[in-house]
């Protein structure tokens, strides 16, 4: 416990003090201080709200009944742990990669022949529409 009143002292003095530096130039001693001490306080607040916030986000939520059911216990733990593994694909993209390069190699490249666009209006009514467009 006193790890933790320390942290948050210590972020209370930062606050203390930056304000107090900021505000000696501009202010009266006493207005200083008084900013100084009302920023300490909320430092103080905002160092306990952030750790209790954080520590309700990561802490792992434990069993309230007390009861070794695994199941429950795995639908209370869903979605607390992220895996960022991803699986093992290596295998079919080296399996991809050496078929493309196989057939490179032996001249069956045969080049990428999109479809063509066809109109199916007629071709004057186009070139009316064409140079009616271009007159205004």
């Amino acid at each position: 416990m006193m790890g933790k009143l320390g942290f948050y002292i210590m972020t209370g003095i930062a606050g203390f003090v930056f304000t107090f530096i900021f505000t000696i130039r501009n202010n009266l001693w006493m207005t200083s201080m008084y900013r100084a001490l009302l920023a300490f306080a909320i430092w103080f607040l905002l160092a306990f709200a952030l750790k209790w916030i954080l520590a309700a986000i990561i802490a792992p939520r434990a069993d309230k009944n007390g009861s070794g059911n695994s199941k429950a216990q795995s639908e209370q733990e869903r979605g607390t742990v992220l895996d960022l593994s991803t699986p093992d694909e290596d295998r079919e993209l080296m399996d991809l990669i050496h078929s493309e390069s196989g057939s490179k190699e032996n001249g069956d490249f045969v080049p990428l022949n999109p479809p063509k666009l066809v109109s199916t209006k007629d071709p004057e009514e186009l070139a009316k529409a064409v140079r009616h467009l271009t007159d205004k």
